[in-house]
């Protein structure tokens, strides 16, 4: 049985911690990771920068971002020396767009045995807006102060040509329990 990293990806606030956190558990013997983890070292080097602290600025950008998804991969990729199946909780909104991004990180991990599964988590506009309210994060303070500018470069919608491609609907409680029971099922028949 091939090993999986099982990237769980969506817009902020679409439920993806909670969505991982929740597949985890359903699943035997996994590791989980979450990009946020790293938030504590992004925010120094704010701090170190002298630069306000706000994860959509042209700083973020241009000097943490990519670091910070990086540094999620490579953790992934040790603990797959570990153990076979993997959980990462992180946006990746851009990557799962560009295109050659996921099949070249696809191609990587079968080098050393694994599969990449990528689990996209839809969810309402509205509803991830009044997540976003009520977990009162510091790194949401500029997108809630600017909603319609925010929300313009937010893409929503399902990326395409992805293989392992799977959909979770976080809208409701009752589409998140019956995405739950797929998503274990289908987690549990990939070879």
């Amino acid at each position: 049985m091939m090993k999986k990293l099982i990237l769980v990806t969506s817009p902020p606030a679409c439920g993806k911690t909670f969505v991982t956190k929740k597949l985890a558990k359903a699943m035997p013997n996994c590791v989980y990771l979450d990009k946020d983890s790293l938030i504590v070292l992004s925010k120094q080097i704010f701090v170190v920068a002298n630069q306000e602290y706000n994860r959509s600025s042209d700083f973020f950008e241009e000097n943490i971002r990519n670091y910070e998804y990086d540094a999620i991969m490579e953790v992934a990729r040790e603990a797959l020396e570990y153990n076979d199946t993997v959980f990462i909780n992180s946006p990746f909104t851009r990557e799962v767009r560009t295109p050659g991004y996921m099949e070249n990180l696809r191609q990587d991990l079968l080098k050393i045995g694994a599969e990449l599964v990528v689990v996209w988590v839809q969810c309402d506009v509205e509803v991830c807006r009044q997540r976003m309210i009520a977990r009162n994060s510091d790194r949401d303070t500029w997108k809630l102060e600017n909603w319609d500018e925010y929300i313009k470069k937010i893409n929503f919608t399902v990326p395409d040509g992805i293989k392992n491609l799977f959909l979770f609907n976080n809208s409701s409680d009752e589409a998140f329990k019956k995405s739950l029971d797929e998503a274990v099922e289908y987690f549990k028949n990939l070879k």
